[in-house]
Protein backbone atom coordinates (compact mmCIF):
# COMPACT_ATOMS: atom_id res chain seq x y z
CA UNK A 1 0.00 0.00 0.00
CA UNK A 2 1.26 3.48 -0.58
CA UNK A 3 0.87 6.59 1.19
CA UNK A 4 0.15 8.85 -1.13
CA UNK A 5 -3.50 7.42 -1.33
CA UNK A 6 -6.67 9.16 0.40
CA UNK A 7 -6.34 7.75 3.94
CA UNK A 8 -9.21 7.94 6.78
CA UNK A 9 -9.43 6.97 10.53
CA UNK A 10 -12.50 6.32 12.38
CA UNK A 11 -11.43 7.44 16.74
CA UNK A 12 -13.45 5.49 19.32
CA UNK A 13 -12.56 6.63 23.17
CA UNK A 14 -13.66 6.33 26.41
CA UNK A 15 -14.82 9.93 26.85
CA UNK A 16 -15.02 9.34 30.67
CA UNK A 17 -10.98 9.06 31.37
CA UNK A 18 -9.10 12.46 31.42
CA UNK A 19 -6.10 10.76 29.73
CA UNK A 20 -7.98 9.27 26.93
CA UNK A 21 -9.11 12.76 26.13
CA UNK A 22 -5.74 14.06 26.25
CA UNK A 23 -4.59 11.00 23.72
CA UNK A 24 -7.23 11.71 21.40
CA UNK A 25 -5.91 15.20 20.77
CA UNK A 26 -2.47 14.23 20.43
CA UNK A 27 -3.42 11.79 17.90
CA UNK A 28 -5.68 13.57 16.10
CA UNK A 29 -3.85 16.53 15.79
CA UNK A 30 -0.94 14.27 14.32
CA UNK A 31 -3.13 12.30 11.72
CA UNK A 32 -4.94 15.65 10.71
CA UNK A 33 -1.25 17.10 10.13
CA UNK A 34 -0.34 14.36 8.05
CA UNK A 35 -3.60 14.74 5.79
CA UNK A 36 -5.32 11.68 7.40
CA UNK A 37 -9.10 11.73 7.36
CA UNK A 38 -10.06 11.93 10.98
CA UNK A 39 -13.95 10.72 11.90
CA UNK A 40 -15.54 10.32 15.69
CA UNK A 41 -19.03 8.43 16.07
CA UNK A 42 -21.42 11.03 17.75
CA UNK A 43 -22.11 9.15 20.70
CA UNK A 44 -18.09 10.05 21.69
CA UNK A 45 -18.92 13.26 20.16
CA UNK A 46 -21.35 14.35 22.45
CA UNK A 47 -19.66 13.59 25.44
CA UNK A 48 -16.30 14.88 24.62
CA UNK A 49 -17.60 18.21 23.95
CA UNK A 50 -20.30 18.27 27.16
CA UNK A 51 -16.95 18.83 28.83
CA UNK A 52 -13.99 21.44 28.30
CA UNK A 53 -12.50 19.86 25.30
CA UNK A 54 -12.37 21.55 22.41
CA UNK A 55 -12.03 18.90 19.35
CA UNK A 56 -9.57 20.68 16.23
CA UNK A 57 -11.64 21.61 13.27
CA UNK A 58 -12.80 19.68 10.54
CA UNK A 59 -13.12 16.15 12.46
CA UNK A 60 -16.03 14.03 10.84
CA UNK A 61 -18.75 13.05 13.11
CA UNK A 62 -20.39 9.58 11.88
CA UNK A 63 -23.69 7.46 13.03
CA UNK A 64 -22.77 4.70 15.92
CA UNK A 65 -23.75 1.62 14.66
CA UNK A 66 -22.35 -1.01 12.04
CA UNK A 67 -21.55 1.35 9.37
CA UNK A 68 -19.46 3.73 11.60
CA UNK A 69 -16.17 2.51 10.13
CA UNK A 70 -17.36 2.24 6.59
CA UNK A 71 -14.61 3.53 4.30
CA UNK A 72 -12.27 3.66 7.22
CA UNK A 73 -8.28 2.13 6.43
CA UNK A 74 -8.57 1.23 10.33
CA UNK A 75 -10.26 2.03 13.91
CA UNK A 76 -8.02 3.77 16.12
CA UNK A 77 -9.22 2.88 20.03
CA UNK A 78 -8.23 4.77 23.18
CA UNK A 79 -9.36 3.14 26.01
CA UNK A 80 -9.15 -0.27 27.87
CA UNK A 81 -10.79 -3.40 26.84
CA UNK A 82 -14.62 -2.53 27.03
CA UNK A 83 -13.43 0.56 25.03
CA UNK A 84 -12.08 -2.17 21.91
CA UNK A 85 -15.35 -4.05 22.21
CA UNK A 86 -17.16 -1.18 21.79
CA UNK A 87 -15.03 -0.09 18.82
CA UNK A 88 -15.43 -4.48 17.44
CA UNK A 89 -19.21 -3.12 16.82
CA UNK A 90 -18.26 -0.82 14.51
CA UNK A 91 -16.14 -2.27 13.00
CA UNK A 92 -16.72 -5.92 12.31
CA UNK A 93 -19.07 -5.31 9.23
CA UNK A 94 -16.45 -2.86 7.34
CA UNK A 95 -13.86 -5.35 7.96
CA UNK A 96 -11.92 -2.12 9.71
CA UNK A 97 -8.71 -3.41 11.37
CA UNK A 98 -8.99 -1.94 15.51
CA UNK A 99 -5.62 -0.37 16.33
CA UNK A 100 -5.97 -0.61 20.52
CA UNK A 101 -4.11 1.73 22.23
CA UNK A 102 -4.36 0.55 25.89
CA UNK A 103 -5.56 3.36 28.26
CA UNK A 104 -6.92 0.92 31.02
CA UNK A 105 -5.76 -1.55 33.11
CA UNK A 106 -4.41 -5.19 31.65
CA UNK A 107 -5.60 -3.98 28.45
CA UNK A 108 -5.51 -7.56 26.96
CA UNK A 109 -6.97 -6.59 23.73
CA UNK A 110 -4.76 -3.47 22.87
CA UNK A 111 -1.77 -3.60 20.35
CA UNK A 112 0.22 -0.43 22.09
CA UNK A 113 0.78 1.50 25.37
CA UNK A 114 0.64 4.97 25.61
CA UNK A 115 3.97 5.35 24.85
CA UNK A 116 4.02 3.66 21.86
CA UNK A 117 1.71 6.26 20.23
CA UNK A 118 4.12 8.11 17.48
CA UNK A 119 4.48 4.60 16.28
CA UNK A 120 0.92 3.95 15.85
CA UNK A 121 0.70 7.40 14.19
CA UNK A 122 3.76 6.65 11.69
CA UNK A 123 2.29 3.07 10.89
CA UNK A 124 -0.77 4.73 10.01
CA UNK A 125 0.04 7.52 7.77
CA UNK A 126 2.49 4.80 5.94
CA UNK A 127 0.02 1.72 6.27
CA UNK A 128 2.41 -0.62 7.44
CA UNK A 129 0.56 -2.69 9.93
CA UNK A 130 -0.06 -6.36 10.41
CA UNK A 131 -3.43 -7.87 10.37
CA UNK A 132 -5.07 -10.94 12.47
CA UNK A 133 -8.38 -12.36 12.34
CA UNK A 134 -9.97 -13.48 15.20
CA UNK A 135 -12.78 -15.48 15.19
CA UNK A 136 -16.19 -14.52 16.55
CA UNK A 137 -19.83 -16.40 17.56
CA UNK A 138 -23.26 -16.45 16.14
CA UNK A 139 -25.63 -16.96 18.92
CA UNK A 140 -29.13 -17.68 17.95
CA UNK A 141 -32.11 -18.19 20.70
CA UNK A 142 -34.75 -20.47 19.56
CA UNK A 143 -38.13 -21.08 20.83
CA UNK A 144 -40.32 -23.34 19.65
CA UNK A 145 -38.13 -23.86 16.53
CA UNK A 146 -37.73 -20.22 15.31
CA UNK A 147 -34.88 -18.25 16.43
CA UNK A 148 -36.26 -14.80 18.21
CA UNK A 149 -33.18 -13.26 18.70
CA UNK A 150 -29.63 -13.17 17.03
CA UNK A 151 -26.33 -11.58 18.04
CA UNK A 152 -22.97 -11.95 18.14
CA UNK A 153 -19.62 -11.88 20.48
CA UNK A 154 -15.89 -11.25 19.76
CA UNK A 155 -14.98 -12.33 23.36
CA UNK A 156 -18.09 -14.76 25.00
CA UNK A 157 -21.71 -15.20 25.74
CA UNK A 158 -22.34 -15.35 29.40
CA UNK A 159 -25.86 -16.73 30.37
CA UNK A 160 -26.43 -16.88 34.01
CA UNK A 161 -29.51 -17.05 36.62
CA UNK A 162 -31.01 -13.79 37.50
CA UNK A 163 -31.47 -14.09 40.92
CA UNK A 164 -29.02 -15.63 44.44
CA UNK A 165 -31.90 -18.12 45.29
CA UNK A 166 -31.79 -21.00 42.89
CA UNK A 167 -29.67 -22.09 39.78
CA UNK A 168 -30.34 -23.04 35.99
CA UNK A 169 -30.99 -26.42 34.88
CA UNK A 170 -28.93 -26.36 31.16
CA UNK A 171 -28.80 -29.35 29.13
CA UNK A 172 -25.37 -29.06 27.01
CA UNK A 173 -25.46 -30.29 23.78
CA UNK A 174 -22.76 -30.72 20.56
CA UNK A 175 -23.33 -31.20 17.27
CA UNK A 176 -26.90 -32.84 17.99
CA UNK A 177 -25.82 -34.96 20.70
CA UNK A 178 -26.71 -34.58 24.42
CA UNK A 179 -23.43 -34.29 26.57
CA UNK A 180 -25.09 -33.13 30.28
CA UNK A 181 -27.16 -31.34 32.39
CA UNK A 182 -25.61 -28.90 34.40
CA UNK A 183 -27.47 -27.47 37.82
CA UNK A 184 -24.94 -23.95 37.80
CA UNK A 185 -24.83 -20.47 38.30
CA UNK A 186 -24.67 -20.06 34.35
CA UNK A 187 -22.62 -21.00 31.54
CA UNK A 188 -19.51 -19.37 29.54
CA UNK A 189 -19.10 -19.69 25.89
CA UNK A 190 -16.30 -18.33 24.68
CA UNK A 191 -13.85 -17.76 21.58
CA UNK A 192 -10.06 -17.99 22.11
CA UNK A 193 -9.48 -14.20 22.44
CA UNK A 194 -12.63 -14.15 25.19
CA UNK A 195 -10.43 -17.22 26.82
CA UNK A 196 -7.95 -14.76 29.13
CA UNK A 197 -11.86 -12.86 29.62
CA UNK A 198 -14.42 -14.28 31.90
CA UNK A 199 -13.65 -17.97 30.64
CA UNK A 200 -10.32 -17.28 32.14
CA UNK A 201 -11.92 -16.04 35.77
CA UNK A 202 -14.45 -19.15 35.82
CA UNK A 203 -10.84 -21.42 35.56
CA UNK A 204 -11.27 -22.10 31.50
CA UNK A 205 -8.23 -22.70 30.05
CA UNK A 206 -6.08 -20.24 28.40
CA UNK A 207 -5.62 -20.80 24.00
CA UNK A 208 -3.62 -19.21 21.55
CA UNK A 209 -5.29 -17.23 19.16
CA UNK A 210 -3.82 -19.11 16.16
CA UNK A 211 -5.78 -22.30 17.69
CA UNK A 212 -9.26 -21.66 16.00
CA UNK A 213 -12.09 -23.54 19.04
CA UNK A 214 -15.16 -22.42 20.89
CA UNK A 215 -14.52 -23.16 24.86
CA UNK A 216 -17.59 -24.16 27.13
CA UNK A 217 -17.00 -23.03 30.62
CA UNK A 218 -19.56 -23.71 33.41
CA UNK A 219 -20.24 -21.83 36.44
CA UNK A 220 -20.51 -23.25 39.95
CA UNK A 221 -21.98 -26.15 38.38
CA UNK A 222 -23.21 -29.04 40.74
CA UNK A 223 -23.08 -31.92 38.36
CA UNK A 224 -20.16 -35.07 38.22
CA UNK A 225 -18.97 -34.19 34.80
CA UNK A 226 -18.65 -29.80 34.59
CA UNK A 227 -15.02 -29.15 33.27
CA UNK A 228 -14.07 -26.59 30.68
CA UNK A 229 -14.66 -28.54 27.45
CA UNK A 230 -12.58 -27.41 23.91
CA UNK A 231 -14.69 -27.75 20.81
CA UNK A 232 -14.04 -27.57 17.25
CA UNK A 233 -15.32 -24.48 15.50
CA UNK A 234 -16.93 -26.26 12.97
CA UNK A 235 -19.03 -27.49 15.75
CA UNK A 236 -22.87 -26.61 16.71
CA UNK A 237 -23.14 -26.32 20.40
CA UNK A 238 -26.54 -26.06 22.18
CA UNK A 239 -27.43 -25.03 25.98
CA UNK A 240 -31.23 -25.53 26.46
CA UNK A 241 -32.87 -23.76 29.30
CA UNK A 242 -35.25 -26.09 31.42
CA UNK A 243 -38.88 -25.16 31.41
CA UNK A 244 -39.07 -23.68 34.73
CA UNK A 245 -36.21 -21.57 34.93
CA UNK A 246 -35.17 -18.16 33.91
CA UNK A 247 -31.88 -16.79 33.11
CA UNK A 248 -30.14 -13.06 31.52
CA UNK A 249 -27.50 -13.65 28.46
CA UNK A 250 -24.75 -11.19 27.48
CA UNK A 251 -22.42 -11.00 24.38
CA UNK A 252 -19.09 -9.38 25.38
CA UNK A 253 -20.65 -7.67 28.89
CA UNK A 254 -22.56 -5.40 26.10
CA UNK A 255 -25.61 -6.68 24.12
CA UNK A 256 -28.18 -8.18 26.86
CA UNK A 257 -31.29 -10.24 26.74
CA UNK A 258 -33.46 -12.15 28.87
CA UNK A 259 -34.06 -16.17 28.42
CA UNK A 260 -37.40 -17.13 29.20
CA UNK A 261 -37.77 -20.99 30.15
CA UNK A 262 -37.49 -23.59 27.47
CA UNK A 263 -35.01 -21.89 25.53
CA UNK A 264 -31.91 -23.02 23.35
CA UNK A 265 -29.15 -20.98 22.84
CA UNK A 266 -27.40 -22.09 19.61
CA UNK A 267 -23.26 -21.38 19.57
CA UNK A 268 -21.67 -21.72 16.24
CA UNK A 269 -18.38 -19.75 14.31
CA UNK A 270 -19.46 -16.74 12.73
CA UNK A 271 -18.45 -16.13 9.63
CA UNK A 272 -17.45 -12.67 9.93
CA UNK A 273 -13.97 -12.25 11.97
CA UNK A 274 -12.77 -9.13 13.93
CA UNK A 275 -9.50 -8.08 12.37
CA UNK A 276 -6.63 -6.06 14.47
CA UNK A 277 -4.27 -3.92 13.71
CA UNK A 278 -0.31 -4.81 15.22
CA UNK A 279 2.82 -3.09 14.98
CA UNK A 280 4.48 -6.31 14.80
CA UNK A 281 3.55 -10.01 15.18
CA UNK A 282 4.90 -10.42 18.30
CA UNK A 283 4.61 -13.99 20.10
CA UNK A 284 1.49 -14.88 22.25
CA UNK A 285 3.55 -16.23 25.03
CA UNK A 286 4.96 -12.54 25.78
CA UNK A 287 1.70 -11.03 25.65
CA UNK A 288 0.41 -13.29 28.33
CA UNK A 289 3.62 -12.75 30.23
CA UNK A 290 3.57 -9.13 29.74
CA UNK A 291 -0.19 -8.41 30.60
CA UNK A 292 -0.42 -10.73 33.42
CA UNK A 293 3.37 -9.79 35.02
CA UNK A 294 4.07 -13.62 34.79
CA UNK A 295 7.54 -14.38 36.81
CA UNK A 296 9.81 -15.69 34.38
CA UNK A 297 12.96 -14.55 35.62
CA UNK A 298 15.55 -17.06 35.96
CA UNK A 299 14.58 -18.19 32.33
CA UNK A 300 17.62 -20.45 30.45
CA UNK A 301 16.29 -20.04 27.02
CA UNK A 302 18.08 -18.45 24.25
CA UNK A 303 16.63 -16.15 21.81
CA UNK A 304 15.35 -17.65 18.44
CA UNK A 305 17.18 -14.88 16.19
CA UNK A 306 20.25 -16.73 18.18
CA UNK A 307 19.33 -20.15 17.59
Amino acid sequence: MTAEAARRVLLVVNPRRAEARKVLLAVTEALMAADVHVAVTDEDHEQLVGGDLSLPEGIEVVASDEHAADGADVVVVLGGDGTVLRAAERARASGAPLFGVNLGHVGFLAEAEPEDLTAVVAAIVHRRWHVEERMTLDIRLVVDGEVRHQTWALNELAMEKRGVERMIDVLVEVDGRPLSRWGCDGVVAATPTGSTAYAFSAGGPVVWPEVQAMLVVPLVAHALFARPLVISPSSVVAFELSDWGTAALTADGRRFVDVAGGTRIEVRQHPTPVRFARLAMAPFTDRLVAKFQLPVDGWRGRDMEGA
